[in-house]
């Protein structure tokens, strides 16, 4: 049962059915393109002249395109309908302690151009400089794009949902940063900001089309730290202050490694690729000083080849990885009961070597035998669901149902 704030609710109006259908509508032409006219309607279970009225308004919008025709025995042939993606970008950011990656997309989350990145500058002016004159850079290089619809921008902390400021992000050392303002001003695009784990969990609700897929989802995110978002019936979990699904600073430990947060312990301590690459050369996360030089541009791709290789340290770093993220999956599942937890990052390129791992230290912590044998799906890198959750910022509110009550 979903409570009615007598505080703060929308009412129905004359047009929310329509709002609703036509929602209806536009999600089922995304999920079954190229379809017919008939299609819909029969898929609605309403007549062929509401479906019309809908997906004129739709092409008056310029959200629907209409495409070829198709063979029928008898009467007239269909016009196939399609989501109007053509010559409409979205730039997606993924900005990270390391890197800041860029990418413009379709209107469906489909690559345009290829991903650019540049160094992360700590100081947020100079990042919104260099993130301004690499945008430019794209849109002059894709002159054939008639619009750029909006800037999506996912970021390794905690975001304000209304203001969209960055609260906190540990990974970056920003506290109550502005971004959406300075960069709206430089760009002339409209900007959404969110927390990386967030967008990927909307990554993977935004991609999956079948009508069985499931409203309850987790997506753990593992990069320079741990993001987390999660998914309770089809709705992203935030919190009373933005801070819900933070389990990456949930501790292990309280005598463990300290976190980039301050605190020690922390699961991103563990298992985040600095935690791993640490592990390996046996170093802290954060000894001061110059990294040595076999340290320096090793990745944790390189980490894996050298497992894959039989080097034994190489093994025992990512399966002690593996373990501690199995440990905290555990919380995770505990805590939310998703029905399917989505792991990206580079670590999951050796996912023949951690699985096993992972779930047998789900097992030791899981409350019920059925959280132990949860869904676990790895998002390989190459997808980039952090990228596919900056464009989905932008272009998935149309897609939304309106709120009441």
């Amino acid at each position: 049962m979903k409570r009615v704030n007598p505080s703060r609710f929308s009412i129905a109006t004359r047009g929310t059915g329509r709002e609703i259908n036509r929602s209806i509508l536009l999600n089922l032409i995304r999920a079954h393109q190229p379809i017919s006219r008939a299609d819909l309607a029969r898929l609605m279970g309403v007549r062929r002249g509401a479906v019309s009225l809908l997906v004129n308004a739709l092409l008056k919008e310029g959200l629907v395109v209409e495409g070829a025709t198709g063979e029928t025995l008898r009467g007239r042939k269909p016009t196939f309908l399609y989501i109007d993606s053509r010559r409409r970008a979205v730039v997606a950011v993924d900005v990270r302690a390391s890197k800041t990656f860029i990418q413009l997309t379709d209107l469906l989350g489909k690559a345009v151009a290829g991903i650019v990145n540049f160094a992360t500058p700590r100081d947020p002016k100079a990042f919104i400089r260099e993130l301004a004159d690499r945008i430019r850079a794209l849109q002059a290089e894709h002159p054939d794009l008639s619009s750029i619809e909006g800037l999506g921008v996912v970021v390794p902390g905690m975001v304000e949902r209304s203001t969209m400021q960055i609260l906190h992000a540990p990974t970056l050392g920003w506290r109550n940063v502005h971004l959406r303002e300075p960069l709206a001003a430089a760009t002339g695009l409209a900007v959404q900001i969110e927390n990386s784990g967030r967008a990927c969990v909307l990554a993977q609700a935004w991609a999956v089309r079948e009508g069985n897929a499931p409203g309850d989802l987790v997506f753990v995110s593992i990069s320079d730290g741990v993001g987390v978002g999660v998914m309770i019936h089809g709705e992203l979990v935030r919190g009373a202050h933005n801070i819900a699904g933070e389990f990456g600073h949930i501790p292990l430990s309280l005598d463990g490694p300290r976190c980039s947060c301050g605190s020690t312990g922390c699961w991103e301590a563990y298992v985040s690729n600095r935690a791993t690459l640490a592990r390996y050369f046996g170093r802290e996360i954060e000894t001061p000083g110059p990294a040595r030089l076999d340290e320096r541009a090793f990745s944790i791709e390189d980490l894996i080849a050298r497992a894959r290789s039989g080097d034994a340290k190489a093994v025992t770093a990512v399966q002690a990885t593996a373990r501690y993220l199995g440990l905290g999956l555990a919380s995770v599942v505990n805590a939310t009961d998703p029905a399917r937890v989505y792991i990206g990052g580079e670590i999951t390129a050796a996912w023949d070597l951690i699985e096993g791992p992972i779930r047998a230290a789900l097992a030791e912590r899981a409350l019920i035998p059925a959280a132990a044998s949860i869904d676990l799906r790895p998002v390989a890198s190459h997808e980039h669901p952090r990228l596919q959750g900056a464009a989905a910022l932008v272009a998935s509110p149309a897609f939304a149902a309106p709120v009441v009550a």
